[in-house]
């Protein structure tokens, strides 16, 4: 059975940058689309059917972090930002609009790579790239509920759109309710790498979740949090 095709969009305003990572990118098989500035990207995404967005953070016209926060309000395919910024606050700012992961300038060709392919497996096991209709696999705590096989997510019969991270996050917790994770566990399970310093990105993400699930957020009915220990879903 052939691949299905693998759109990536880079954007950024070096051009060098750009095609330095679209050589790489195709010879790993992936076809590349190029803009230069926010507002290009996001035409360019309009036009066009984009599976992940890489995206620098200073750019003219329009920013990475603001095209994010646009492209949010439409699309939850993987977004990795790009940026010479290296400080913790860049990083949970990029989070916070809804990037999926940060890599920071000057960086590894081969780590680059190896995170698109991350994302890519994420996104397509969310079932949103081919997704396929079924009926087992549904997790469920009172209201909230997720279909493993249509990767549905509802609260009280709403659907509720999620990004792959934050699903999977979701779908951990949902699996072993009751089950305290701490923040390294979550990270482990969901990122598949030694958690070293991971406090802030799965607390960013926590909270988009509980935001989405949650009727009030400060005080979550399903998303609970046991100080000092980790997260959990409640049994109901």
């Amino acid at each position: 059975m052939a691949q299905p095709e693998i759109n990536i969009l880079v954007c950024d305003d070096d051009r060098e940058i750009v095609e330095a990572i679209d050589i790489y990118l195709s010879q790993e098989g992936y076809n590349v689309f190029k803009a230069y500035d926010g507002k290009e990207a996001l035409s360019l995404i309009e036009e066009e059917v984009i599976h992940l967005l890489i995206i620098d953070v200073m750019m003219p016209r329009l920013d990475g972090i603001r095209a994010t926060l646009e492209l949010r309000k439409k699309s939850s395919i993987p977004v990795i930002i790009l940026s010479a910024k290296t400080q913790d606050a860049d990083k949970i700012l990029g989070l916070n609009v809804g990037a999926d992961d940060y890599i920071s300038k000057p960086f590894n060709p081969l780590e680059l790579v190896a995170r698109v392919k991350s994302q890519l497996r994420r996104y397509t096991k969310l079932g949103t790239m081919a997704g396929d209709g079924g009926d087992g696999n549904i997790f469920e705590a009172g209201g909230l509920s997720i279909n493993d096989d249509t990767k549905t997510v509802t609260v009280d019969g709403e659907i509720v759109k999620l990004t792959p991270i934050e699903y999977n996050i979701l779908l951990l917790l949902l699996k072993n309710p009751g089950k305290v994770f701490s923040i390294n566990q979550i990270y482990e399970n969901i990122w598949n790498e030694e958690a070293i310093g991971a406090d802030n990105t799965v607390a960013v993400h926590i909270r988009h979740i509980r935001e989405k699930i949650e009727i009030n957020p400060k005080e979550p009915r399903y998303l609970k949090v046991v100080w000092g220990v980790g997260y959990m879903i409640e049994k109901q």
